[in-house]
């Protein structure tokens, strides 16, 4: 255990000075390509002027002679991008042979332009505490002016059973994000979806003198999600809902997306242009909930205390602290969405 005197030193002589506070930035959907497909490379542009997130993808679904062709083309896709999207890269996963190069090549050569670090099957702090001190290594030989931050992927059981523990690793932990597909192989899960619920995973109506007993679909990664949630809250850090593979399924994919909204995740991922405008639905807060939130603030005053009735319903501190929870995440997406803002108001 690192003493918390140290926790804020750079690692390596010549390291930028870590974060003391992660900031939020709008990161509703984080949008995958592939940086080894030109076709996809040509649609950056276009999709960085309409996603939160823009993600480089180095790891799964990307062959293994193509892991070289792909960490280049984001090298190149790097040195001219201009945003306005935030750009992500996901890394190989630490036992593999490409993601020592991955690292070592994306913070020497494109190091200013990325802006946080997608770690794989992270299974506990020291997979972390090995990623950060690379980068800060890395971040002073290429004179990095700003540390990388680092997001990690659960897709383990032991990284479920130390979610707390990785979230409290470094400085450099921006969020993590829910791997459903490996984690369920990794747990002997029986089901083959990725994400999502299962029609075989119900509750059924108690007998009630009929045949007709109702069944109700759950959710398999409420669990997982609420955990994740409570880990990254904790440490001041966001939690992501991660892929939902069925992309015909535009229904299921936003009832799954709204319900990480609901218990806290401030975006998932998206795999298809399809889902970005889900995303964008589910993780922006809707106009009359935002309506109602200025009205709680602006009647109970800028210290929320104490107590008043507002059409039949009491608020206090607590639904207070709600509201002003609403209202950031709002104003922060009026500044980045023209739209949002004139239907907020703000």
């Amino acid at each position: 255990m690192r003493s918390p005197k140290d926790f804020f030193r750079p690692l390596a002589v010549g390291a930028p000075q870590p974060l003391r506070e992660i900031p939020f930035r709008p990161s509703r959907m984080i949008h995958f390509f592939d940086p080894s497909n030109p076709k996809m490379v040509a649609k950056v542009p276009d999709i960085a002027d309409k996603v939160d997130v823009l993600l480089g993808n180095l790891e799964d679904a990307i062959q293994a002679d193509n892991k070289v062709a792909a960490r280049e083309g984001l090298v190149q896709v790097a040195s001219t991008f201009e945003g306005p999207a935030q750009l992500w890269t996901r890394v190989n996963d630490l036992g593999s042979p490409w993601v020592l190069d991955d690292l070592t090549t994306l913070v020497t050569q494109a190091g200013e332009k990325i802006d946080v670090i997608m770690v794989p099957k992270v299974e506990g702090p020291e997979d972390i505490h090995y990623v950060d001190r690379l980068l800060a290594q890395l971040e002073a030989k290429a004179g990095i002016s700003r540390p990388l931050q680092v997001h990690a992927i659960l897709e383990t059981a032991q990284g479920v059973a130390r979610v707390e523990e990785i979230c409290a690793a470094s400085p450099r932990m921006q969020g993590i994000s829910l791997g459903p597909a490996d984690l369920a192989a990794n747990r002997r899960m029986k089901t083959t979806r990725v994400g999502g619920g299962h029609p075989g995973y119900l509750v059924r109506e108690d007998p009630n003198g009929e045949n007709d007993r109702k069944t109700y679909q759950q959710d398999l990664w409420h669990y997982t999600v609420a955990r994740m949630v409570d880990a990254c809250a904790m440490n001041g850090i966001y939690a992501y809902y991660g892929p939902f593979g069925d992309i015909k399924d535009v229904v299921a994919c936003e009832d799954q997306f709204r319900n990480a909204y609901l218990l806290g995740c401030v975006g998932a991922w998206s795999l298809h242009p399809v889902q970005i405008d889900i995303a964008k639905k589910v993780f922006s807060p809707e106009p009359a909930e935002v309506a109602w939130a200025k009205r709680v603030v602006d009647e109970m005053g800028e210290d929320g205390r104490g107590a008043v009735m507002i059409d039949g319903k009491m608020q206090d501190d607590a639904t207070f602290k709600q509201c002003k929870v609403v209202l950031a995440l709002a104003q922060e997406l009026a500044t980045r969405d023209p739209e949002l803002a004139a239907a907020y108001q703000l």
